[in-house]
């Protein structure tokens, strides 16, 4: 089997990853081989050698002084990015040594063009729906498609129900890498540092818990950590950066309790997964995908609405504390693995190309 994986151009697949995407990305692609599946990637700027990925660059893309100049116009990187998108699939629209193309970006030219393709197309859904991949999925099966489609969570695939058939493959973590920790007495937040991610909440709630915690992860929106996160640092809340797989093991692995505090929807809630394969207990807000990650004997949900939010997580900090770390990094190995998540996706690529999935 010959599988084309199509990653988001936007950041490199490589580690410390900019997030889920990214992650599974790598993951899968590293499964596929150890399982003796030949895997052609396409992927962004500065991504993994060992991936052996060939760019997303539009290339050569050249403007003459009218169409730059013209009232159209978009912003050169997004032109670039949607030049790359059609080059590729107008190379596999010729390629016939291809069974699969999984399309693991966000961008909706591989969901449009699917049907011009010989091999069978999959696209993950990694995010609500947006409002450019939303209309190309309904009209590409208006008009007869055959792409498939799966979600990272079932509440992410109910959100993409109204047009188009869902089923799901949660995303996974590599429980191999993420091991174990004694615990510690501290909190810990982990992800991008932007306003749905709400990392200002964590700080509030450790305070109002009377502990001391841990930041993680890139800056994504420079403005809002300078107003809301930067003034909240000292006082036992320390950032200590953007880490790789190991460095967040170790955190995670030495931490009390997770905080998982979304201000959105989160599609998946890979952090919390990551949380329990190092055996740490969660404390989430009840959003989006994260009770398919959590239950009761791995984490603590509360609820996002309602008063004194601050002060009813802080409380659910001491019912996580007693939870059994050995049941966490269970339920991680059984339900949240990278393994069971690869082996999902290649029964799904054997079926599709035997089509045996409609």
């Amino acid at each position: 089997m010959h599988v084309v994986i199509l990653a988001a151009s936007r950041h490199p697949v490589a580690e410390p990853f900019a997030g889920g995407l990214e992650s599974l990305t790598w993951h899968l692609v590293r499964g596929l081989r150890e399982r003796h599946v030949a895997v052609t990637v396409f992927a962004g700027e500065g991504s993994d050698p060992l991936l052996d990925a060939r760019v997303l660059r539009a290339s050569p893309l050249r403007l003459s002084a009218a169409a730059a100049a013209d009232v159209s116009m978009v912003p050169e990187p997004w032109l670039r990015e949607h030049h790359a998108y059609l080059q590729v699939m107008l190379e596999l629209q010729r390629r016939t040594d291809v069974d699969v193309v999984h399309n693991n970006s966000l961008h909706h030219l591989p969901v449009a063009m699917a049907s011009s393709v010989p091999a069978a197309v999959l696209t993950t859904l990694h995010t609500p729906p947006t409002p450019w991949l939303e209309p190309a999925i309904a009209i590409a099966r208006g008009n007869g498609g055959t792409a498939h489609h799966v979600a990272v969570s079932e509440h992410t695939a109910a959100s993409w129900r109204h047009v188009a058939d869902v089923d799901v493959v949660r995303n996974g973590v590599d429980v191999t890498r993420w091991t174990p920790g004694p615990g510690g007495p501290d909190l810990v937040w982990a992800g991008r540092l932007v306003p749905e991610k709400a990392p200002h909440l964590a700080v509030r709630i450790a305070r109002a818990a009377g502990r001391r915690l841990r930041l993680a992860g890139p800056v994504g929106d420079v403005g809002y950590v300078e107003r809301e996160l930067l003034p909240l640092l000292g006082d036992g809340v320390e950032y200590v950066g953007h880490l790789d797989t190991a460095g967040l093991a170790g955190l995670f692995g030495s931490s009390a309790v997770s905080l998982v505090t979304p201000a959105w929807d989160e599609p998946y809630g890979l952090v919390a997964a990551e949380s329990l394969a190092c055996g740490t207990p969660v404390v989430a807000f009840r959003r989006g995908g994260l009770p398919e990650v959590l239950d009761g004997s791995t984490g603590v949900l509360v609820d996002p609405d309602g008063p004194d939010l601050v002060g009813r997580a802080a409380a659910a900090v001491v019912a996580a504390e007693r939870l059994d770390r050995r049941a966490c990094r269970q339920r991680a190995v059984q339900e949240c693995s990278v393994a069971r998540m690869v082996q999902e996706y290649l029964a799904r690529y054997e079926g599709m190309s035997a089509g045996l999935v409609a």
